[in-house]
């Protein structure tokens, strides 16, 4: 290389500075490629996602290639630093050319490329592409050697490379995407899913309308008295039973009723009888996502919730499972409001049959729900025992204080939201 102009060796060091900047880029680039936007644009079609994700299909040769390119590129380079530090400096140059090879070839090279990469992946992986497709072509012999001895070694120690672990996304994974998603998913959108992904953490057992507050026709009681109940009814389905709840025999649909109550005279029992559904039981226990499949395949949207021993528990409808991806969107917002009210000192006033899941999501709070699905239920576990009124306890960090009793449950309290966190203590 005696002959060989200085300019021409820094020239030709020059572009195998750049070719290593590709390779170094192009390696990290590939990496930090978001696998699933990847897959999406290339279904639409983009053709340098196509081209990068049929080179990500072989990982191992993709990066055969790279490293086998960017090692030839590296060894050349040095050699001909050694040539241009010898020509300047003589026997010193061999000795300092290393040292500055090293400096230029770590800055310019591998950590400004490489970090470029990171942070724009797609604008260095995809025009990469480009190149890196035909050059695997040219360069297949050897990335075939390559690849078939490191992936033998890689088998002695029990690693078989076409076993790929393609582990999906799981749940709480899919949950990080969808909260870091910003802007591309409105807020709204964002709840909606998120929501969707709870349902399996979530049973019929806490969204029901629980036994004793359920709307249902006593057939035992005059035929006058059904017909005021009907008429004023804000529900669509009711319940039908005789002498007691557990003896439900059927469901009446309303709408059904408008003929019949056009005249109060032909109305009867028996009439009444007549037109009735069948009863539709969900199991308790029965995870959301699974009864909404159930009511779709049944072609139901009322289901009476009753335990292993077939005793009512309570009703759920297709709507409150509806309201537990989407909220609340009941028209009764009088009834909506007045289960919690808001207090002059920051505390709220809650009916105690109230779902804990329903005070947490109106209020942001954070109330235990492992256990019992009211508030009513969570004082009594805590207390063991029928409070009087007046009696305060404390909960993590939420003050309760008990304002009515009856003679087997708590029916209203205040509570109040305490920024201290401490363990339960009853005054």
């Amino acid at each position: 290389m005696d002959d060989i102009p200085l300019s021409v060796l820094f020239g030709t060091l020059f572009l195998l500075i750049i070719f290593s900047a590709f390779f170094s880029s192009s390696e990290t680039a590939m990496v930090a490629l978001n696998r699933y936007r990847l897959r999406h644009l290339a279904q639409e079609g983009k053709r340098s996602a196509i081209i990068s994700e049929q080179l990500l299909a072989r990982p191992d040769r993709l990066f055969g290639l790279i490293l086998l390119g960017n090692n030839l590129v590296n060894i050349l380079a040095a050699s001909i630093a050694t040539v241009i530090g010898i020509r300047l400096l003589g026997d010193l140059g061999v000795a300092i050319a290393p040292f500055i090879l090293v400096a230029v070839f770590l800055i310019f090279a591998e950590v400004m490329p490489k970090t470029l990469a990171a942070m724009k992946p797609e604008s260095i992986a995809f025009p990469a592409s480009y190149l890196l497709y035909p050059m695997m072509k040219v360069a297949y012999p050897a990335v075939w050697v390559i690849n078939w001895i490191s992936n033998g070694l890689l088998s002695l120690f029990g690693h078989n490379f076409e076993e790929q672990d393609d582990t999906p996304l799981s749940r709480d994974e899919l949950r990080t995407i969808v909260r870091e998603a910003g802007t591309m998913i409105p807020k709204r959108h964002q709840r909606m899913l998120l929501n969707i992904l709870e349902l399996e953490n979530v049973t019929v057992d806490d969204i029901m309308v629980p036994r004793n507050e359920v709307a249902a026709i006593d057939l035992d009681d005059p035929i006058n008295e059904i017909i005021e109940q009907i008429s004023h009814c804000q529900h669509t389905r009711l319940p039908v039973y005789e002498s007691n709840i557990d003896n439900i025999i059927g469901i009446i649909h309303i709408r059904r009723m408008t003929r019949i109550l056009s005249d109060k005279n032909e109305l009867t029992k028996d009439t009444l009888k007549e037109i009735l559904i069948d009863c539709y039981f969900v199991p308790k226990g029965t995870p959301l996502h699974t009864q909404m499949m159930n009511f779709q395949q049944n072609k139901r949207r009322f289901g009476i919730v009753v335990d292993e021993y077939g005793v009512i528990q309570g009703l759920v409808t297709l709507e409150d499972i509806l309201e537990e991806i989407v909220g609340e969107f009941t028209t009764d917002m009088q009834t909506y409001n007045l289960d919690i009210q808001k207090q002059d000192n920051d505390a709220y006033l809650v009916d105690c049959s109230v779902h804990l899941r329903e005070i947490n999501r109106q209020l942001r709070w954070e109330l235990p729900t492992e256990g019992p699905k009211t508030l009513n239920g969570l004082i009594l576990e805590r207390l063991e025992y029928i409070p009087e009124s007046g009696t305060t306890l404390k909960i993590n960090n939420y003050l309760i204080e008990i304002t009515q009793v009856s003679e087997n449950s708590v029916k209203m309290a205040r509570v109040k939201y305490l920024k201290d966190d401490s363990e339960s203590t009853v005054d």
